[in-house]
């Protein structure tokens, strides 16, 4: 539990989001009781709060019964019977889920136990083929590390807004150098969206742009969490052909882990992440 300076209550949660909504519309974030301005730095928390709070009854979201704050979670992912369950055939494709009191009779007399070794197979194809994408990944991953040339450079985001009858807030980082030549990363949130701020589901898109007069460059590219920021993004390789007539490759994608990621991105102080580009002359 947070609070402003003059002692009104949010919890961290609500704080993240009332400073990337702020970061969205260009403004200061101010305290929505007394509208002092707030942030990270100059909210503190209120221990007397956060003690009293976990002591407060809180009632389990599967059977109702009440218990503290602090051993509710415990609770509900340990102890409670009536805790949501997968029935132990779920690998071999067994789709029950339910009560964890009546996980034991189930698979007592689960059809999935009594399969045929090519039924089973059939089910395994499916766990098959998601291990073989995530392999994909990486060997692409180790692939691009034998080019001839790597680069990688710590990316800040800076906000800026267009003249549009409703503006709408980008991000640009400051020119940077790879492979000889002069780049920018521009970014975008709610690609598909004018006004970002009237959703609480938020991704960011970016692209990379060609600054500078070059030879055709065609360059593969993944973005992961910089040295600052602490930011959660899962790796996803791109690819385009730069020259003088396609100097911006396509939006894509930052790979952020779910909209909370993204509010934690925008409510930073800065917006940092690693580019890191990989250039093969063959």
């Amino acid at each position: 539990m947070l609070q402003c300076v003059n002692g009104h209550l949010m919890c961290v949660g609500c704080l993240t989001h009332l400073l990337a909504d702020a970061r969205l519309r260009d403004e200061t974030a101010t305290c929505p009781t007394c509208r002092v301005e707030i942030s990270k730095t100059s909210s503190t928390r209120n221990l007397a709060v956060e003690n009293a709070v976990s002591e407060l009854p809180s009632e389990c979201r599967y059977c109702g019964a009440q218990f503290p704050r602090n051993s509710l979670g415990r609770h509900e992912t340990q102890e409670c019977e009536d805790r949501i369950a997968n029935c132990k055939y779920s690998r071999i494709g067994c789709p029950w889920r339910g009560p964890k009191h009546e996980q034991e009779e189930h698979e007592s007399a689960c059809v999935h136990a009594k399969k045929s070794g090519a039924e089973v197979m059939q089910a395994l194809q499916a766990l098959d083929e998601q291990t073989a994408d995530e392999k994909k990944l990486y060997n692409s991953i180790f692939d691009l590390l034998g080019y001839d040339n790597i680069t990688f450079n710590d990316i800040q985001l800076k906000p800026y807004r267009t003249d549009e009858f409703i503006n709408r807030l980008y991000y640009e980082s400051s020119r940077f150098s790879a492979f000889g030549n002069q780049w920018v990363v521009k970014a975008r949130i709610n690609n598909t969206q004018k006004d970002p701020t009237q959703s609480s589901e938020r991704d960011m898109t970016y692209q990379i742009t060609l600054k500078s007069r070059s030879t055709p460059l065609n360059i593969s590219y993944l973005a992961l969490a910089g040295p600052v920021g602490g930011v959660e993004v899962r790796p996803r390789i791109y690819e385009f052909e730069f020259s003088d007539d396609h100097t911006e490759s396509n939006y894509v994608q930052l790979p952020l882990r779910d909209t909370d990621e993204c509010n934690r991105l925008l409510a930073a102080k800065t917006i940092n992440f690693r580019l890191i580009m990989f250039y093969s002359q063959h």
